[in-house]
């Protein structure tokens, strides 16, 4: 049995914690704010309540697999899932308006040829097809397996573009998101659709390489899911679950430095200089100035050394959090999405720091009575992708009022007589996720992708330094509660088994 120091929280983290403590170590989590959860957040104000992170989760198999194997009550028993169906609206600038059933991939199609017409229906499955192909050639590398030594297989991109011929020149396949939708979506409200994806994962449709098409074929195949109470709820049943497992947990501790002896991790040292020596540490936050040498973190040829491409920067999220009077009709979407009518405009904005005038707007509208005082009110959500604090200062009230204006703006397409409904509107932003998490600029991790020569990977689970290891979205595979939860089963593993370790098989 060793000690383990688990610096931050967060659900990577958290995971990796909860496993590593039913194999018999001595897990302690050091976290700097007061409480759980990172970036999973819950914001209360006068009987109404808000997800300030994620609001759904796709790949529920990731923590049904963590519950399963830390514990003798499922997920299911923790937390009550639900399917959002329909799993998205979507209203394009030209009007046409548009569900998508959830994991039905035969009511997608149907639903996209009864609302756009002209065969887009099977442009889509066309897609989702070649989708397919990219995830069943990069799944386990990927997502399932450590950074493997030999990680240059996935500089490849795996996404099987259709071929493009040109008179008089050369082929040519799609290489990036935005050019899918350009040769094979055809249509561009299908193309939006496709941006829209994308976006939502901080990822720029223009530079994002084609195997970012495995993000909605996720989606579609496995459903997107509600949790009652919301995202937090999760978090809290993996605290729980922590607790159980006798993982302690110290709040309001910032841990300073990753000690090393030996050549080795050998503890943590706190901002206030106490010392907890521990035989491995895992690092499931975003390493601030001084925690260690930074070439401490990465392997000799990782691909966190590589140049990153132009426009792989994360961003951030801007959120309105509206508590309305008035009930939720019951035939109303859980998620909305409002594309605008220019989004390479969008794109060039948010990627060069600056605002876009007509973003992206997704509004989440849950069925949940614990989101509300009673059935005579309604709490609503406006998300937009925007470029982190500093390149935008996000701590200017003006500026931050006049945003959530323009989003309510914008919902007002897909609401009618939103602003009459308003009882109070709260405005998050990049600059209140930075002080939360300590991520810089408050960005959000986007998930690993294959392809582009590697830049859109993250660091791997392990590092140089032996006894240290790296969890959650800033580390192998990426952003996002499922990333992330994979990531603390790698450390786990890695840990438990070795270096030997090759994931779940």
């Amino acid at each position: 049995m060793a000690r383990i120091a688990v610096i931050g929280a967060g659900l990577g983290a958290m995971s990796a914690a909860a496993r590593l403590a039913v194999a018999g170590h001595r897990v302690t989590v050091y976290e700097r704010s007061d409480t759980f959860g990172g970036s999973v957040g819950r914001h209360a104000r006068g009987g109404f309540a808000f997800d300030t992170g994620p609001g759904l989760l796709h790949l529920p198999a990731v923590y049904r697999d963590l519950f399963v194997k830390t514990g003798k009550e499922p997920l299911e028993r923790c937390v009550t899932l639900t399917q959002v169906d329909p799993a998205s609206r979507h209203l394009f600038a030209d009007g046409t308006d548009v569900s998508l059933p959830n994991a039905s991939r035969a009511g997608v199609v149907a639903a996209l040829d009864a609302a756009l017409g002209g065969g887009a229906g099977a442009n889509w499955g066309a897609f989702l097809d070649r989708a397919r192909e990219a995830w069943d050639r990069s799944r386990r590398p990927l997502l399932e397996e450590p950074l493997r030594p030999d990680w240059q297989v996935l500089t490849r991109d795996p996404y099987p573009a259709s071929v493009r011929r040109r008179l008089l020149r050369p082929a040519r396949r799609a290489g990036t998101v935005s050019e899918i939708g350009a040769w094979e979506l055809a249509d561009p409200r299908l193309a939006a659709l496709l941006d829209g994806y994308a976006l939502s994962y901080g990822l720029d449709p223009l530079r994002a390489p084609a195997s970012t098409a495995l993000l909605p074929y996720m989606e579609e195949t496995f459903g997107s899911w509600y949790v009652s109470g919301g995202m937090r709820a999760l978090a809290q049943a993996v605290y729980e679950r922590c607790l159980a497992r006798k993982v302690e947990f110290v709040f309001g501790a910032d841990v300073a430095r990753v000690l090393e002896k030996d050549g080795r991790a050998a503890g943590v040292e706190l901002a206030d200089g106490t010392v907890a020596e521990a035989a491995h540490v895992v690092l499931g936050a975003h390493p601030h100035p001084g925690l260690m040498p930074a070439q401490e973190l990465w392997q000799d040829g990782d691909v966190t050394v590589q140049p990153r491409p132009e426009g792989s920067a994360p961003t951030g999220r801007f959120l309105v959090l509206l508590s309305l009077r008035g009930a939720r009709p019951a035939d109303a979407a859980h998620r909305t999405l409002v594309h605008p009518a220019d989004g390479p405009a969008e794109r060039e904005a948010v990627f060069g720091g600056r605002l876009a005038t007509h973003p992206t707007v997704t509004v989440l509208r849950p069925d949940d009575p614990s989101t509300r005082p009673d059935d005579a009110h309604e709490a609503v959500t406006l998300t937009a992708t925007v470029a982190p604090h500093g390149p935008v200062d996000w701590t200017d009230e003006a500026l931050r009022a006049r945003y959530a204006d323009t989003l309510i703006d914008t919902t007002g397409v897909a609401l009618p007589g939103l602003r009459d409904r308003i009882l109070h509107a709260e405005v998050r932003t990049p600059a209140e996720s930075a002080a939360e998490t300590g991520a810089p600029g408050g960005a959000v991790p986007a998930p690993a992708l294959a392809g582009a020569g590697g830049g859109w990977l993250h660091a791997g689970n392990r590092t140089r330094l032996p006894g240290l290891y790296l969890a959650g979205g800033w580390s192998h595979p990426g952003g996002g509660p499922a990333h992330a939860g994979m990531s603390g089963a790698l450390v786990a593993g890695l840990i438990v088994e070795g270096d030997g370790f090759r994931g779940s098989q």
